[in-house]
């Protein structure tokens, strides 16, 4: 009676081990496989974030240098000087600072993108032929008095208050080999009319 207690108990000791070793292992490996699964979803969260931090870093600085590149506005450089004379070429109206254009890519740029100019500032361009010549307002900002000038050192057809960004033609006309651009209102303030002459020097 004793024997068969004893391994009838031992049996069932035996089997509850097992169980609970059973039961252990089974809560190590549940516990090992959810520390995969959380350590896999914070490694590629914490990845995601960093490739999304990288590239928000590279739009934001393109779009800076983008923002930079639009707005550089280029700076007035005196060059020389340039007076405004009366038609009998006796009387000095008016003496300004002035910027030549006197090569083609200069003569392309001329005034655009430059926000401001004062009145004691223009530029001159100066053209290779004497022929009709006109110009635009595309990407100028600021309106212009645009004065053409032929070889006599004549002006012979001003427009004034030009249109800022405009792409309409304005021509001299006539033949002109020299072009001066002042700030809007120039020659209405100091009287510059057609059939005034100018003289210039460079620096």
């Amino acid at each position: 009676m004793f024997n068969k207690f004893n391994k009838t108990v031992l049996a069932k000791i035996l089997k509850n081990n097992t169980d609970k070793k059973k039961s252990g292992y089974g809560k190590f490996i549940f516990l090992g496989v959810l520390i995969l699964i959380v350590g896999y979803f914070a490694i590629t969260y914490f990845l995601d974030d960093r490739g999304k931090g990288k590239l928000n870093k590279d739009v934001n600085t393109t779009n800076t240098t983008t923002q930079k590149t639009e707005v550089s506005e280029p700076q007035f450089r005196k060059q020389g000087e340039l007076k405004f004379l009366s038609s009998n070429g006796k009387k000095e109206i008016r003496k300004i600072d002035i910027e030549f254009a006197d090569k083609d890519s200069a003569r392309m740029m001329g005034l655009m993108y430059r926000k401001s100019m004062e009145d004691t500032k223009g530029m001159l361009f100066i053209f290779e032929t004497s022929e009709p010549h006109a110009f635009w307002m595309k990407n100028t900002i600021m309106s212009l008095d645009i004065i053409f000038v032929n070889e006599n050192k004549e002006i012979i057809k001003i427009h004034k208050n030009t249109k800022p960004y405009s792409t309409e033609s304005l021509p001299s006309v006539k033949p002109s080999i020299y072009v001066v651009e002042v700030i809007a209102g120039f020659c209405e303030k100091y009287g510059v009319k057609e059939g005034d002459k100018i003289e210039f020097t460079k620096q």
